[in-house]
This record gives C-alpha cells, structure tokens and sequence, in this order.
C-alpha cells in the first residue's frame, strides 16, 4: 500500500487545489472520469456549464431570425449544421481535458495520477480500480471533490430505451427532429432552449405547475408563460410508463384530462443530480454523509474525519462552479495552513439559467421571505419601462427586488431578461459588501440608456423607512 501526503479524489475545481506549495508533497490526484467523454478536469468543463454555455450562445444566434421580425428585419435560419456545432465545442473542451491530464500525468514529478474508480475501504485509506487492476493507496490527508452525477427516475421500461442525460446529450451523432425533456428545472430549460433553438421539436415534461418553480413565483409563472409559447409543455404529469416506438421512444403520461402518450426520437432525462458518495463508499471510511447523499462538512470544509475535507457538489447544496472555486481555495488554505482556519462564505450565492429568456438570482425569494417572516419590500422594474428596453422590444423580462424598509439592506435580487447574469452582478456586490439600497442608485452615475438602469430603477422603486 503506497502512503501520500495528500489524496485528491475528482479533477474538477479540486484539481486546482495543488500549486507550487505543494511541490514539496507527495500527492496522488484520482480521477474517474465523466460523462461519455471519460475526460479529465469535471463535471463544468465536459459535461456542465463550459460546453453548454458555448451551445447556448450558439442557440441565441439561431434565435436571431425571430426577434428581428419584431424589430422590422427579416432574417431567416436556413441551414444548421450539427455536427460542425458540435465538433467546434468538443474541439475546444477536449483539448483542454486533455492537455489537463497530461499535465499532471507528465509534468508533476511529485503528482501521481491515478485513473480510474475509487473507493474507501477504510479511514483515509482507498482502494483504485485501473485498467492495470486494482492498488490500494492512503494518505495523511485526503480531499474529496469527486462530484455527482445524473438522477435517473424509476420509471417502468426506463431500462428498455435509449436515453441522454446531459453528460452525453451534447455529443448526439446527428440532431433529431424530435426530443422529448424529462425535467423542469435549470438543466431542462437550458436544453429545452438550446435543441428548440437549433430546430428540434421540444415536448418538455413535468410533475409540478411550473417550469423553474424553484426561482421567485414571479420569475418562474412569467417565464412558464414563454416555455408554453416555444415549446409543446405538459406539466403536472406522472410518467407511468416509457418504451421504444420506431425509430425513438413513447412516453406514456398520467395528467389532469387522464392518460396521454407522447412521441419522440430522443428522450433527455434531466431530473436532477446526485452525489458521488455512494460510489466513493463514503461509509467504509468513516465519512458522514446526510439523507440525500451529500457529505457533511463544517463551515471550514472539513468532514467528520480528521484529515479529510470535501468540496463542490458531493457536499455543497450550492451545485455551481463558482461555489466550489470558493470552496476549493478555502481547503487549500486549510492545508496549507491548518493552525489557521478559514471558513467558506455562502451567504450571498447568485445562480443563473442560460435559457431564453435569461435568468438570475441571488437571496431570498418572495415566497421564501415571507416563510420565514422576514419583513420587506419590494420593487419590480420592467424591461420595457428603460430605454434599452425600447430598443429591444423586450415586453417579458424585469427586475425584482426585495429589501428591509427600515436598513436598506437588500435580502434578494431576481432577474429575468437579456444578460439577466450579468445585471445582477452589481446587486451581489452591494449585498456582500453591505451596500444599502438607499446609496447604491444615488451614490454613483449609471450610464445611460445602458441596460444597468433596469437595475437602478428598480433599487429606486423600493418604499424605504
């Protein structure tokens, strides 16, 4: 059994953990790989948010011909050519995971790289399962920031039919012309937008009354409204049975007029994620996990074994990049430094949804406030209402904002519009850095007619003590 200074279990934001204070270590880095790709660098940059952001940017260029209609420019998409969308993002992707793991394979004397599944057997101890058989390995200090993976509902024939899931629905050979989306929440909505975009007829399929219904009440029935215009939406539907139909699958539903089928070449199942822990066997090594999986960890990342922390999405409710980045630089300070702690910040997370239209948020929704008894007001700024707004005939988006009336303090920011991720950026700023709402709009010029006064009207709109 080989012992290292430090195991590092997942190549995402863990592997940036290891700069040149750790030249000194002995470190063994494990990477399992993901998705149909089996790549080295995560889940963000092979699957996730990387490559989807790039097929999103190219389905708002597709989405172009419409919106010029309203503004008196006729355009027309006459021509999409999958396989070169594809080949241009995984051109890119797989250079970098790959030029990643060779960099550490090759290029780290003290890094030895594993690759392969591991599994605890033991505190602080894993066995490695490669394609040169299995070694066991163990280290002082181990870092596990191995991920999650897709949810796969338990429905009757889901076993018999050929499916994706967002690690391999990015990689089709060809694009069909049909695709049934298992799912309302932001993975859904972010392919409902890209597939729709590029030509795809999208059916999208879910339990609950809204599409997003996460988000503010507000943002999710405004942006449900647009979901049911583009695409063929059926919500509050059970899924009862699913099962090939000639060259695609059927899926049988049970809704509020009774029993429907639906047909389609391609079935997306995006219901959610779930921890790796289970596959890590957390349990054999003493690690705590909660009730859906996720590793327990204290403010400083730390598990319940001494030695051990974990990060990103096998232990963060927060399943954002930019989370476990934070995250990733707390346990290397904390390695570094282990008489002198720091502690992770999560208390002003923005997330965002690069569908169409674009969603951003950050705090506390209107229905969450009001849970929890939290006092406030509130301000809704539309689109239309600022100049830019005219300019882009933009009739769907706005801006809400919620704030304490006698402090200022803003409690939550909501966005729904063009470059809605983008906007909110100033409003996480002001809440982090305990900016009131009073001094944001007045204490500084906003240029106008930029789209950032949708931001500054709405901070105006608020009725402050």
């Amino acid at each position: 059994m080989r012992h290292f200074d430090l195991i590092i279990i997942g190549t995402g934001s863990g592997n940036a953990i290891l700069d040149d204070r750790f030249s000194d270590w002995d470190v063994a880095v494990v990477e399992k790989g993901v998705g149909s790709a089996s790549s080295y660098g995560g889940t963000c940059l092979n699957v996730g948010c990387i490559p989807t952001k790039m097929f999103v940017h190219t389905a708002d260029v597709a989405e172009s011909p419409s919106a010029g209609q309203t503004l008196g420019v006729g355009l027309r998409r006459t021509e999409v050519r999958w396989e070169e969308i594809r080949d241009r993002i995984f051109g890119r992707i797989d250079t970098i995971a790959e030029s990643g793991r060779r960099f550490r394979a090759e290029q780290n004397p003290n890094v030895t790289l594993y690759e392969g599944v591991a599994r605890f057997t033991g505190v602080r101890r894993l066995v490695v399962d490669t394609d040169a058989g299995q070694e066991t390995i163990s280290a002082d200090r181990v870092v596990v920031a191995a991920g999650g993976r897709p949810l796969i509902p338990d429905i009757p024939g889901i076993g018999d039919v050929d499916y994706h899931t967002s690690d391999s629905v990015m990689r089709l050979e060809r694009l069909p012309e049909s695709m049934i989306i298992l799912g309302t929440g932001f993975i859904g909505a972010e392919f409902a937008h890209i597939f729709s975009s590029l030509g795809v007829n999208v059916t999208m399929v879910g339990r609950s009354g809204r599409v997003l219904r996460g988000e503010d009440v507000d943002v999710s029935e405004r942006f449900t409204e647009t979901a049911a215009r583009r695409w063929d939406l059926r919500l509050n539907r059970t899924q009862t049975k699913v099962a090939p139909s000639g060259d695609g699958v059927e899926l049988v539903l049970e809704g509020p007029d009774g029993t429907e089928t639906v047909h389609a070449q391609t079935l997306l199942v995006a219901t959610g994620r779930r921890p790796n822990s289970d596959l890590l066997d957390t349990a054999a090594g003493g690690i705590a996990t909660a009730e859906n999986g996720k590793v327990r960890v204290d403010s400083t990342q730390r598990t319940s074994v001494e030695g051990v922390w974990a990060l990103g999405d096998i232990s963060s409710e927060h399943e954002l990049k930019h989370v476990a980045n934070h995250e990733e630089r707390v346990v290397q300070h904390n390695l570094l430094h282990p008489d002198d702690p720091v502690e992770s910040d999560h208390r002003f997370v923005p997330h965002a949804v690069f569908t169409a239209p674009q969603i951003a948020s950050v705090g506390l929704t209107e229905q969450q406030a009001r849970e929890r008894g939290v006092t406030y007001t509130s301000s809704v700024q539309d689109y239309a209402g600022i100049a830019y707004g005219w300019a882009m005939e933009d009739r769907t988006g706005f801006a809400k904002l919620l704030a304490d009336p006698a402090s200022g303090r803003l409690l939550g920011a909501h966005i729904i519009g063009p470059q809605a991720p983008t906007l909110i950026q100033p409003l996480v700023q002001a809440m982090s850095f305990g900016l009131d709402a009073r001094s944001l709009p007045r204490g500084q010029y906003w240029i106008h007619p930029a789209m950032p006064e949708l931001v500054e009207n709405a901070l105006l709109g608020l009725e402050l003590d």
